[in-house]
């Protein structure tokens, strides 16, 4: 079993920047996807950005060229740096450890960006 907790959520002005952190209790070597969701009020809970166990990226059409995900295998994290922000980014962010026999997630972190 895999535990994740997320660090780093926060209240900013808009154009500010803020980088999400999920520390993960084990090896997340093996995990196939790890990923960041977000979910505003009265929104579904949306993919943001994931990361394959080979690195490669994907991300959501909003935040293409302004967050940027990343994993350290050796340190078992996964962090988000999140830049330009604006107020429709405000939401709580999930961290997730997807696929395979992989299904775990952390209980989120708020950002919210003030404009």
């Amino acid at each position: 079993q895999v535990q994740l907790v997320e660090s780093g959520g926060g209240l900013v002005q808009a154009g500010g920047s803020l980088r999400l952190s999920c520390q993960a209790s084990g090896s997340i070597f093996r995990v196939p996807h790890m990923s960041w969701y977000r979910q505003a009020p009265g929104k579904q809970r949306e993919l943001v950005a994931t990361i394959s166990s080979g690195g490669t990226t994907h991300y959501v059409d909003s935040v293409k060229g302004r967050f940027t995900i990343s994993r350290d295998n050796a340190k078992n994290t996964v962090s988000l740096q999140m830049n330009s922000l604006e107020p429709e980014d405000s939401a709580d962010y999930y961290c997730a450890a997807l696929g395979g026999q992989y299904e775990y997630w952390g209980r989120g972190t708020r950002v919210t960006v003030s404009s």
